[in-house]
């Protein structure tokens, strides 16, 4: 049964899979576009979305909320990425502060070459 079971395995053991998303996830936020296969952008939007939306409200807050706001992202990314941690506080928060949500755009681009995987463009919508 799968009472209360999030997301999918995408056929990975724990480790790789977290692993995965949050490399995929900073490569979001330093390119704000990246190409992967449907199941695992799927998988990663959430997660953006969720940090994106921390890091707008620690903006809102006081300077023990945007610290705090900084550590929770930095804990989630992991070693290394005080340089997205400062971009994603620093470009990408302010510029939605007046959007609600739907911060990323998911656009199947078609099946890949070798396998035929369905592909996906995972971008940061502009505005």
């Amino acid at each position: 049964m799968r009472h209360r079971v999030k997301g999918s395995r995408l056929n990975m053991r724990v480790g790789h899979r977290n692993s995965q998303r949050r490399t995929q996830v900073r490569q979001l936020f330093e390119y704000e576009r990246i190409q992967t296969t449907v199941a695992k952008a799927k998988s990663i939007q959430p997660d953006a979305e969720r940090l994106i939306t921390i890091a707008k409200n620690a903006l809102k807050g006081d300077d023990i909320a945007q610290v705090n706001g900084r550590r929770r992202v930095a804990a989630y990314l992991g070693n290394n990425s005080t340089e997205i941690v400062k971009k994603l506080f620093d470009d990408i928060a302010p510029r939605f502060t007046n959007r609600p949500g739907g911060y990323t755009r998911l656009l199947k681009t078609g099946p890949r070459q070798g396998d035929n995987a369905e592909m996906a463009l995972l971008e940061l919508v502009s505005e």
